[in-house]
Parts: structure tokens; sequence; C-alpha cells
């Protein structure tokens, strides 16, 4: 994934010992595997049940004994946080390293959707209302009576069927939005979230948290399937209030947290006899690290030393610091190349020959692509360090295109930053 390749190129150009893990993906390797930042790389069993899960713990610990690992640097993916969270009590209590994540039960709940909203409401932060369903029938009793509200349903697990399913209810009739519910498959096996729609824009942020301090933060614009990065200004209202929430989050929440720790936001602008209001309201969140991770880039320096408090417990100043947040101030813009190609030359240009797009919006999307190239930057290249940039377009996509063609696996998109196909 880009951010932990990222963070590994960030400790590298410091002067640290870099180890890489991660899973092989149909067989074929992670492109970070391939960085000169890297010291050695191991392949993981990758977690799916309960002794994949066991042996992804075992592969861990093990590797942390050979290398003599002091600092284990949790870069999930959304599949396995929860098996992460469970591996940093074991690593940790049977060896000597320090890992930057959260444990297993503040990673599930944090994780799960429904219970970090319980979460944060319990802690007192505003939240939107929010239901757990698990029949036909209680999502239209909470319909009736909406009072002119709508909302979205999200399922609770792993969907990606569903996942980007916005369909705001309830419908137009009591009949359309039967049909539209006859269409999910909502039980007591299989819950939902039923979550009241905000109308704003959308936000994400991520934070890396010490010892219960916020060490590091940046926010961005967000969007469904994000690709492209650029960080808000840090002196913002939106910027220093998404802060805010996150500094009161860990500050309230019980223990000492330590870990990666991303929320998604939705701002709500309402008028008012004073003029404009904004309210924020947190969606989601995600115990992990963010690929905003990449927009730290040039302060390699500072986030090292930050990330290095978790290994001095009780330590809250480091060279002078004085527990301020470590924040971006002029980051660069990232995209990812593949994607852009794709969706502003490729697309378009297929659009065009068949009709289907007019001369203007292909032009457009040439354009838009040339500037990107020209002024922003590609979140996997570096000039020091092209092979994993290489072996993401040329060997792990095509080889995942082509495992998807001989077993038959449908899918609706691809997210080149994470690696993550999404199967429909």
């Amino acid at each position: 994934m880009a951010k932990g390749l990222a963070l590994a190129r960030i400790f590298h150009r410091v002067g640290h010992k870099v180890i890489g893990a991660d899973f092989a993906s149909n067989g074929i390797s992670a492109s970070g595997r391939f960085s000169r930042a890297l010291c050695g790389f191991y392949t993981l069993t990758k977690p799916v049940d309960k002794a994949s899960s066991e042996q992804y713990v075992q592969d861990l610990i093990a590797v942390t004994r050979k290398e003599g690992v002091d600092l284990w640097v949790s870069c999930s993916g959304v599949a396995s946080a929860v098996d992460d969270g469970i591996a940093k009590e074991v690593v940790e209590r049977h060896t000597k390293c320090k890992a930057i994540q959260h444990d297993a039960e503040t990673t599930r709940m944090l994780h799960e959707k429904y219970t970090f909203i319980e979460e944060t409401r319990s802690l007192g932060l505003t939240v939107p209302e929010t239901h757990i369903v698990t029949s036909h029938e209680s999502v239209m009793a909470i319909l009736r009576d909406a009072d002119k509200k709508r909302y979205i349903m999200k399922p609770v697990g792993m969907d990606d069927a569903n996942r980007g399913d916005m369909t705001l209810l309830p419908r137009a009739t009591a009949d359309e939005t039967s049909r539209h519910l006859s269409n999910l498959a909502i039980s007591e096996d299989q819950p939902w979230v039923l979550q009241q729609f905000i109308r704003g824009g959308e936000y994400c942020t991520h934070a890396l948290v010490i010892n219960g301090h916020v060490e590091a933060f940046v926010a961005c614009p967000s969007a469904e399937l994000l690709m492209h990065y650029e960080a808000l200004d840090a002196g913002s209202a939106i910027s220093q209030a998404m802060l805010r929430f996150t500094q009161e989050f860990v500050r309230r929440a019980e223990g000492s947290m330590t870990g990666h720790l991303s929320f998604d936001f939705l701002v709500q602008s309402n008028v008012t006899k004073k003029g404009s209001e904004d309210i924020l309201y947190p969606i989601e969140c995600n115990p992990r690290a963010h690929t905003a991770v990449v927009l730290f880039r040039g302060l390699d320096t500072k986030l090292a030393e930050r990330y290095l408090l978790c290994l001095s417990p009780g330590v809250v100043s480091l060279n002078g610091h004085d527990n301020t947040p470590l924040i971006p101030r002029q980051p660069l813009q990232y995209y990812w190349v593949g994607h852009d190609l794709v969706s502003l030359i490729l697309q378009p240009l297929f659009r065009f020959s068949t009709g289907t797009a007019r001369t203007g919006d292909t032009f457009y999307g040439v354009a838009l692509f040339l500037q990107r190239l020209a002024t922003w930057k590609d979140g996997t290249y570096e000039v020091w360090d092209p092979l994993p940039w290489w072996w993401l377009y040329h060997v792990y996509w095509p080889g995942q295109f082509l495992s998807a063609i001989l077993q038959r696996q449908k899918w609706s998109r691809i997210n080149v930053s994470t690696t993550k196909m999404f199967a429909c």
C-alpha cells in the first residue's frame, strides 16, 4: 500500500533500518517489496479465518525476533485491522517490540460503524442519528417516523457490492422503499447501519496518536473513492475543528491510546440569524494509517521523532517539541498516474469514439491529466526509488486482472493506492 511505502521511505531517509512485511495477493508480491528503502522483506500469511489469523500473528512475532525490531508501525487494510489489534497485544507481550497500533478491543470498537458512533456519543461529541437494524421491518419502522429526515444504509461487515450504494431513504413511496430494501440481505447475522444523511462537504483526517497525545495530524477533502490528496490549510476553520475533535476524542476515551486514527467527516452548513454555522459530523473511523500520510513528505525527521516517542513511555517532549501536533503546512498535491490515465484519458477517449462524450469533455480530461502530470506528485513514484512504481503497473495490477479473469471474479473498480479491488 502507498501509506506503508511512504512511511518506509520516511524512516529510511532519516537513517533507520526498515523491514517490510505484507501479503502476496494471488501470489503476487506487493510493490513495496522492491523499494530501496527496505533492508529486508517478509511475506505474511493473510488472515482470512481463525487458523490463518493465528499464523499471521506468529509470522509477525518471528519477523520481530529475527530482525530485532524495536518499533512495528502497522499499516493494515480494512480487512486485517482487528487482526493487527490482536497481533499488537501478542507481539508486545512476547517481545520487546512496541507497536503503533490500538489494542484489539479498541480497534474493534472503532472499526465497526455503529460501535464507533455509540462510543463517540457516550463521550459527549456530536454524531448523526444512527441505528443498527437487523430486519426490513425495523428499517421501515424507523423510516415511518423520519419526519423529513433522509437516511442511507451501510453494511456492518465487509460488503464491496453494497459499499457504494448511497440510495436515500425513504424513497418517494412506501412501496418503492420496500422494494429497495427487499434487495438487501438484512438479518441478525448480517446487520446494517441506518444513518442520517448529512448534506455537506466530505473530509477525512489522518492522525498519529502516541500515549494519549495527538502527535501528527492532517486533513483533506474526501470522496467515496479517494484518489487525489490535497491538504486543507492547517489554519482553516474546518481543519482546526477536525483537529479539536480528534484531540477531544483521544482525551475523553478510556486508556492511553497509541496508534493511527483516521476519521471521515461530513460538514453541514446551516444558515442562522448570526450567519452561517458549520456543524461537524463524524460518520466513520478507520483505526489504522490513512493514505493521507503521503502528505507528510518533507517532514521526515520530525515525523520519525513523533513515532519514536512510542519507545519512551512518559516522555512528553522531544528535542523541544511541546506536544503541538505536527501538521504539513505546504505539502505537495498527490495523485496516482495509473488512475488518472484511465479515468481522464482512456475512458473519455472510449466514450468519444462511441459517440457518448463531447469533444470538450475529452480535451478537458487530457488537459487535467497533463496539468497533474506536470505539477502534482505521484503517490508511488520516486526518482531514487522507481522500482515499486514499475512493479505496481507492469506486474502487480496486470497480474491481478489476469487472476480475476481466470477465477471469473467480477469487480467494479479498483483503488490503485491501496491495491484494493472491489468485488461485485
